[in-house]
């Protein structure tokens, strides 16, 4: 449904972003993530038409962004980070003014600003001035700006900001709902975010593209060694040396003073709990727990970014 090819950025000598492409099909929720300065936001301007690229093309349904840009932008809803509204208007004055701009008939626009004041839990504060809102409240008037229109296509930046945990939850279940109608691009900094709502990710860094998949696909990746917890239901002399028998084992730590809890660092791409309760059975053991350690989304971003980091500053040197 969107498409960019090949974008960069440039403010002068500096290149903020620099030959980014990715696609996103209808129905499909893609997350953006990377550190402050990584090229997020700038990405998000090009795409959204508020900004034009140096180079490079953005097109939505295979029609260039830029070609017709006033049209073309009808089809896409945005909530940047930072909201943009009139203080001193109300909520649904405010929104109908979005509407009109958007050129959306006057009946359906009165059907939609009642969806989305509903959808967006704005009922309480319809008739109030925006300006005596919270930051929560006028993130979610931005979000009801966005989706006003019904486009085709969303981009939000930091969706859930300033939002209590109650109204997280039920924003998320709002952008789960619309990511199954609309094409929907999300930019946050809330990783466990990411891993709930997104089905692929892309990590930029440095205004490139350094990793790209589903969440899973991406722990998988970057994984790294396997790390395994054993614990017996009563202390076993001699497990320690046992366990770093198995194949695929490297090293054994004793977790706690009970004596009945091991960390196993094993070899990337083994997986020798099999193993391990063989040894168990054989020994007599009763195994309480027997698990292998998941990587976080969170040590994936860390990892990825530090990595290039650390590259960029071998390169310098």
């Amino acid at each position: 449904m969107i498409e960019a090819q090949n974008l960069t950025r440039q403010y002068g000598s500096f290149t903020a972003v620099s030959g980014v492409s990715f696609a996103v099909p209808e129905g499909e929720i893609v997350g953006i993530l990377g550190p402050n300065g990584a090229g997020k936001t700038t990405t998000i301007r090009m795409i959204t038409g508020f900004l034009p690229p140096t180079s490079g093309r953005v097109t939505l349904g295979g029609k260039d962004l830029f070609g017709d840009s006033v049209a073309i932008r009808r089809e896409i809803g945005y909530l940047p980070e930072n909201v943009a509204l009139y203080p001193e208007m109300r909520v649904e004055e405010y929104l109908g003014y979005r509407g009109r701009l958007e050129g959306m008939e006057r009946a359906t626009l009165r059907r939609r600003l009642d969806e989305v004041v509903e959808r967006c839990l704005l009922g309480d504060v319809r008739r109030q001035i925006i300006g005596t809102l919270s930051k929560g409240y006028r993130q979610r008037v931005g979000l009801a700006a966005a989706i006003l229109h019904d486009p085709k296509v969303l981009v939000l930046d930091e969706p859930t900001v300033g939002l209590d945990p109650k109204q997280i939850v039920a924003i998320r279940e709002l952008i789960r709902e619309l990511g199954r109608k609309h094409t929907l691009l999300l930019s946050t900094h809330i990783l466990p975010e990411v891993e709930l709502l997104c089905q692929r990710v892309l990590i930029i860094d440095r205004g490139r593209i350094v990793a790209e998949g589903s969440p899973e696909a991406l722990r998988e990746r970057w994984q790294g060694r396997v790390t395994l917890t054993v614990e017996t239901a009563a202390p076993q002399p001699g497990a320690e040396g046992e366990l770093s028998l198995v194949p695929g084992v490297e090293a054994v730590a004793t977790e706690g003073e009970g004596g009945t809890r091991f960390r196993l660092e094993c070899q990337q791409g083994s997986d020798p709990r099999a193993a391990i309760f063989r040894l168990a059975v054989e020994k007599g053991w009763t195994l309480v727990e027997l698990a292998a350690a998941r990587a976080s989304l969170e040590e994936v971003f860390v990892r990825l970014t530090t990595r290039d980091a650390d590259e960029a500053s071998e390169e310098a040197a």
